[in-house]
């Protein structure tokens, strides 16, 4: 028996995928093509997309934010796990990307669910707290620069209503955040936004060693 998390080597890993990941041919035909984008590690693992798309159902969720768009498997997977009458505000500033996303969402039958805004990700939700939809959302996954970590989650925690849940990535960020000696800008900006997280009594959290690292706020 194991008294903390096992590593996953590549057989183990492959043998995790086997039996867990159930996932839609769209959402398949998405990663293969995003394997080709020049910025295919940006993608998330489906088994964190399954992950995320079980929280959604489990919370009843109906109105979510995705905080970082790229090709759109998070939005995707998640609109999957929406009611119809769900909505998801997806922000990004790349066009070019997220058209690869629009096209899927579309093959997938749920782009009406998914209001995608081509702006800097502070300014729409800060338009979003400005219209009054402060404690209105469910869910938010947050998957952008780094540096904005912050801020995002910030903005996220006032749109959230209390028992929604906050879904952020990449915390474990290769590792590098237990390294005291990386003091790369994104780096210093993540390990100081986990040390946040870990003393926020506005939430409860749990990070998850899943893909990147995933940490998982409860809003109170």
């Amino acid at each position: 028996m194991q008294k903390k998390t096992i590593g996953l080597d590549r057989q183990l890993y492959e043998y995790l995928l086997s039996v867990s990941v159930q996932e839609a041919e769209v959402l398949q035909k998405l990663r293969e093509e995003t394997a080709k984008h020049t910025a295919a590690r940006m993608q998330i693992a489906p088994e964190q997309g399954q992950f995320m798309a079980l929280l959604v159902q489990l919370l009843r969720a109906k109105k979510t934010l995705d905080i970082g768009v790229f090709t759109g498997y998070s939005s995707l997977v998640v609109a999957l796990a929406l009611p119809p009458e769900g909505k998801i505000i997806a922000c990004d500033i790349d066009e070019k990307s997220t058209a690869i996303a629009r096209s899927y969402w579309q093959q997938a039958g749920v782009a009406d669910k998914i209001d995608l805004c081509i702006a800097p990700a502070l300014e729409t939700l800060d338009k979003l707290i400005d219209e009054g939809q402060t404690a209105t959302f469910d869910f938010a996954f947050i998957d952008a620069d780094k540096r904005n970590y912050d801020n995002y989650y910030e903005k996220a925690l006032q749109l959230i209503r209390p028992g929604g849940l906050i879904a952020v990535d990449n915390v474990l960020w290769s590792g590098r955040v237990a390294d005291p000696q990386d003091n790369d800008k994104r780096t210093v900006a993540m390990r100081a936004f986990n040390q946040k997280l870990a003393q926020d009594r506005r939430v409860k959290i749990s990070l998850v060693p899943i893909a990147d690292g995933l940490t998982l706020a409860l809003k109170l």
